[in-house]
């Protein structure tokens, strides 16, 4: 069951993503299409969905892997910003 929605997904996705990736910016040509974007936006913003970035630094922990990024680490400001997001969306998770 669970493995079919997961197939499911992936194959409902995999038309959006080919042709966003072939027409970068005649995706948003539409009111919904950029509707979803600045909806997909603030869900990004709110970080709900932070806790991915705490798995993601747990596995690289275990394989012992540096995970490279191409972007700075945030500092001051950012970082408490960054690290209180990442909290409350494993306190959101977790409830």
């Amino acid at each position: 069951g669970l493995a079919m929605i997961f197939f499911a997904a992936m194959i409902g996705q995999l038309n959006s993503q080919v042709n966003a990736s072939v027409c970068m910016l005649d995706y948003c040509d539409n009111y919904f299409s950029v509707f979803t974007m600045w909806f997909a936006m603030a869900i990004e913003f709110t970080g709900l969905l932070h806790s991915s970035y705490l798995i993601a630094m747990l596995v690289n922990k275990l394989a012992g892997v540096d995970s490279y990024s191409r972007e700075d680490p945030p500092v001051g400001g950012a970082a408490v910003f960054y690290w209180l997001r990442c909290l409350a969306s494993l306190a959101i998770l977790s409830f």
